[in-house]
Parts: structure tokens; sequence; C-alpha cells
């Protein structure tokens, strides 16, 4: 289905729809498919989906993700304002690190799965997933009558992600670079403007994302990279669906939605409600804690020959009882098995269960996994 809508439809582009500072480079470099994503086009794929899979695992790549949008949060109550939403100790975060947190509403259900940077005392960056989390941000702050600002600052990422980044941010940006903890992050110079870099990407291939906040730095820092990267054969790419199945990495609004907790999303582990007595959910939360969630994502695999893209939930069965849905499956070329994320209940979600999965057309068995496939 999702091949022939793809043939069938032509992607009309409007100025509701955003394109970053990057986009010259992205057509140059031979984008043919797009996505949208915090209303910002989205790059998906540049050579077929086995070849930019394997060009990520063994190489480099520049992904456009200027749709990884920033709210901005800074003033006296800034620290405050995030406490209202994050059920972690947010008191204890320090300037220069990233936080990936679970953003929840009152009830405990998640809004947004995004990066926390702590710029200052009383200033972050909300690296958001696709969801408007600004209003909610911006609703506390009346409702709460805070002293804070909230807006989406004009900032672009860029994501430099596989096994030969260190390498080639190491050449543009020196090895100082290569010395950022994982989810840390520093200042580093480019064209006399020091830019916010951080160890942290989509993939488990390893990389950096660039903070771009002058549009006019943004094609020359592309073509920078890709000149320093030639006998690296850095090319183009985007956050790669294949891969992030296989390291078990969650999409906001498609694995899990506002019709989840943390605790249903694996989510927990970055949940300290002990610490976080600020926070609106905390006791919805506690209460979840200890009754324990009724359904957890799961890693799955599924028999057969390669599955179609997973552009509608597929019901999950044990017998004729309704065991849960996948909701992202992809053929995985290194493993030689169809790879699966999904929601799956609490009675079947043990490690080797097997379950039978409805794909369009015909049924497979799905195998419950006790972790992601990497």
């Amino acid at each position: 289905m999702r091949t022939e809508l793809t043939r069938a439809l032509n992607f009309f582009a409007t100025t509701r729809i955003r394109r970053s500072p990057f986009w010259p480079g992205v057509v140059a470099a031979g984008v043919h498919s797009c996505s949208v994503y915090n209303h910002t086009l989205l790059p998906v794929h540049f050579r077929t989906p086995e070849e930019d899979y394997r060009h990520l695992k063994s190489r480099v790549q520049l992904w456009d993700v200027s749709c990884q949008r920033q709210v901005a949060v800074r003033g006296k109550d800034a620290t405050k304002t995030l406490a209202l939403f994050v059920p972690r100790r947010v008191e204890s975060m320090v300037v220069g690190r990233c936080y990936y947190i679970p953003a929840v509403d009152q009830c405990g259900k998640l809004l947004n799965d995004p990066l926390v940077l702590k710029l200052a005392e009383d200033s972050y960056w909300v690296s958001i997933a696709d969801s408007d989390l600004s209003l909610w941000i911006k609703g506390l702050k009346a409702g709460f009558e805070l002293d804070v600002q909230v807006w989406e600052p004009d900032v672009s990422p860029l994501a430099v992600q596989g096994p030969l980044a260190g390498k080639l941010m190491g050449r543009v940006f020196g090895e100082e670079v290569r010395k950022l903890r994982f989810f840390g992050y520093g200042r580093f110079g480019f064209k006399n403007r020091e830019l916010v870099i951080s160890r942290s990407g989509y993939s488990r291939q390893g990389g950096y994302e660039i903070y771009i906040d002058r549009p006019d730095l943004a094609m020359p820092l592309w073509e920078a990279l890709m000149e320093a990267g030639r006998d690296l054969d850095v090319g183009p790419g985007s956050p790669n669906y294949t891969e992030r199945i296989e390291a078990g990495m969650l999409s906001y609004g498609g694995d899990v939605t506002i019709e989840n907790d943390p605790y249903e999303c694996g989510l927990g582990k970055y949940c300290d409600l002990e610490g976080a007595s600020d926070c609106l959910a905390r006791e919805p939360l506690l209460r979840i804690r200890e009754q324990g969630p009724a359904r957890c994502v799961r890693s799955l695999a599924i028999s057969g020959p390669p599955a179609p893209m997973c552009d509608k939930a597929w019901r999950l069965a044990c017998g004729d009882r309704f065991a849960g849905r996948i909701t992202a499956a992809s053929w995985s070329w290194d493993l030689e098995t169809n790879v699966a994320i999904g929601m799956v209940e609490a009675p079947y979600w043990d490690a080797g269960t097997e379950l039978t999965v409805e794909l369009p057309g015909r049924t497979e068995t799905a195998t419950v996994r006790g972790s992601s496939f990497t």
C-alpha cells in the first residue's frame, strides 16, 4: 500500500511545510523521497533502502534533521517550568549535558520524548520529536504564571552519523570534538561562529548533532563536511527505518503516542519520581509504577519473506486472543529476518513467546525478544 501511494501521489509543498537551510545540498545530493515531520520536510531516501542502510553502517552520513525543532525555555522559572512535565529531578541537570526525557501531561501520558540541552542555569533547548510540545509548555507558563520565555528559535540540526563520524568531525572542528561524552555537548568554532555540537543521534552507529543557529552557515557547513569526508565516502542520509528498528529506537507518534505512559514505552528508567516532586503527573505515575503496566513495547522477529513497510498497525494474537500490535517492521539485510517493534499485552511479552501477526495478505509468526536486535 505504501509503495502504491508513493507512486500514485505527487508531493504538494506549500508555505505550511518548511524547508531547511540545508535543502539545496539535499536536492543536489539526489534525494528522491521525503516525509513531513514537525511541519518540516524530512529527507528519507537517497539510494535504495538497502544501499542507504549499508552506507550508514559502514561509512558516514550527513542527515538534514532540521525537522528536529527546538523549543527554547529561558528565564527565572525555566527549571521550574521543565519540572512540571518532566518526571525526573530537573534540578540535578548540569550545563553541558543532554538528557533524554519522557515529557508527560498531568495524567502521566506521553507528550513527546525529547532531548533536553541545558545551555545555562536559566536556559534550555528542548529538542522535540514530532508533536507541538511548545503549546503545552506555553500553557504551563500561562496557567502557573511563570516568569519564563517559551519560543521556537531558528535552529536547524545537522546530524553526522556512522562509524566514521568521529574522524570526519575531527577534521572540521578539531580533535577536541571527539572527546565529547555520549549525551554531552560543547561549543566549537566554524567560520567565526560558535556552534553547539552534541554527541547524540537517532542511530546506534555513533555520531553527532550540530545545531545551526544562523541559516547562512548551513550550506557552508554542509559543503565543508562533504569536502573533508571525500576519502571517507561521506554521503547524504536520513534516520534509517530499518536500523532504528534493529536498535529498538522508538518513534513518537508511531510506536508510542499520547495514549501511552513512560512505563509502557520502556522509559521507566528515565523517571525519578522520588526526585520529581513538582511534576504534575507524579502521583499518577507512582500508581502506574506500583501496579505495573498492562502492555509494553517489545522487539519482535517476524517469520517469512521480506515484510512490507508497516504503514498501518498489524494485529498480534495468541490463538483467538488479542495480544498487541506491530507498529514498525522491516526486512533486515544484516540479520536476514524481519525485525519489528510492537506494543505487546502483559500476558504475552516474555522473551520467546510466539504470536501470530496479520500482515497484508498473509499470517506469520512473531517471536518476542528480550532485548533489541543490536
